[in-house]
C-alpha cells in the first residue's frame, strides 16, 4: 500500500520509489520531465504526490517495455498537457512499426523459404550465368557488389568476378528480399545476420527469437494500454470530483 499514515494520504517520493524499486532521484527526475503531474509543495518545498502520480507512474513504467523510454515519455507528456489525442497518435505509430517489423520478419522467412540450393559440384558462377538464373541485369548485380550485398572473388586470369556458393545464396536472398519491396539499406544488416550465422540454417533459432520479441512486445504494449487507461480514468474522476471538466468533457 502506498499510503503514508503520518502524511494524511499524501504520498512523499520515497513513497513511489520504494513501491516500484526506483530511486528518489528517479522519481523527481520523473516528474521534472513530465511523465509524472507537477506535485504539490509544502511550505518547506517538499514535494507532495498523490495517489494519481503513482497512477501515472504505473502507467509509464507499463509503457516502456512496448513502447521504448522515449516514446513512453511523450506519450506522459503530452497526456499530462491534456492532449489525449496525440498521445494516442504516439501509439498508433508505435503499432505501426510493430506491425511493419512483423512484415520484415514475414518476408525473411519468406525469402529464405525460397532460396534454390545451390548446386554442390558447380558452386561457382559467372556474373552473366547468375544474372539469367535470377532473371536480373548483370548491371543489378554490380549494383549489389557496390553496395556490400555480394562480394565476389576476382578471376586471376581474366579478372572476371565468380560468385561462389555462398555469394549465389547472397544474391538470391536480396532478390527475394528486393521482390518483398525492401531497400538495399534495409536489406545490408540481414546479409550481415546470414554470414555471421555462417549461412541459412542457423537463423532458425534467430527467427524464432525474433517472433518471441515481437511477440513480448505487443502483449507489453496491451499492458502498457490498460495502464494508461486507468491514469486517463483517474485524471477525469480527480477532475471531476474538484469539479473542473476532465479533457474529454470541454466543449469543443
Amino acid at each position: 500500500m502506498l499510503r503514508n499514515p503520518q502524511s494524511g494520504g499524501r504520498l512523499r517520493p520515497v513513497d513511489l520509489a520504494r513501491a516500484h524499486a526506483l530511486s528518489t532521484q528517479a522519481v523527481r527526475n520523473y516528474e521534472d520531465a513530465g511523465i509524472l503531474p507537477a506535485a504539490e509543495r509544502s511550505e518547506f518545498g517538499y514535494r507532495g504526490y498523490t495517489p494519481l502520480h503513482a497512477s501515472a507512474l504505473r502507467a509509464f513504467l507499463a509503457l516502456v517495455p512496448g513502447h521504448g523510454h522515449q516514446a513512453a515519455t511523450s506519450i506522459m507528456q503530452a497526456v499530462n498537457r491534456d492532449a489525449v489525442e496525440d498521445a494516442l497518435e504516439i501509439i498508433d505509430a508505435s503499432h505501426a512499426r510493430l506491425r511493419e517489423d512483423r512484415r520484415t520478419l514475414r518476408s525473411v522467412e519468406s525469402a529464405l523459404a525460397e532460396l534454390s540450393p545451390v548446386p554442390q559440384e558447380r558452386g561457382d558462377m559467372f556474373v552473366g550465368p547468375l544474372a539469367r538464373r535470377l532473371s536480373i541485369r548483370p548491371a543489378t548485380l554490380r549494383k549489389w557488389e557496390r553496395a556490400g550485398l555480394v562480394r565476389p572473388r576476382r578471376d586471376r586470369h581474366t579478372g572476371y568476378r565468380v560468385y561462389g556458393a555462398a555469394d549465389v545464396r547472397d544474391a538470391q536472398l536480396v532478390h527475394q528480399l528486393r521482390r518483398g519491396g525492401y531497400r538495399l539499406a534495409q536489406i545490408v544488416p540481414l546479409i550481415g545476420q546470414v554470414r555471421s550465422a555462417g549461412g541459412v540454417a542457423p537463423l532458425g533459432s534467430m527467427l524464432h527469437d525474433w517472433h518471441a520479441r515481437l511477440s513480448a512486445r505487443g502483449r507489453a504494449m496491451l499492458t502498457g494500454a490498460a495502464a494508461l487507461d486507468a491514469y486517463l480514468d483517474h485524471r477525469v474522476e480527480r477532475a471531476g470530483s474538484a469539479g473542473v471538466p476532465g479533457p474529454e468533457l470541454l466543449p469543443q
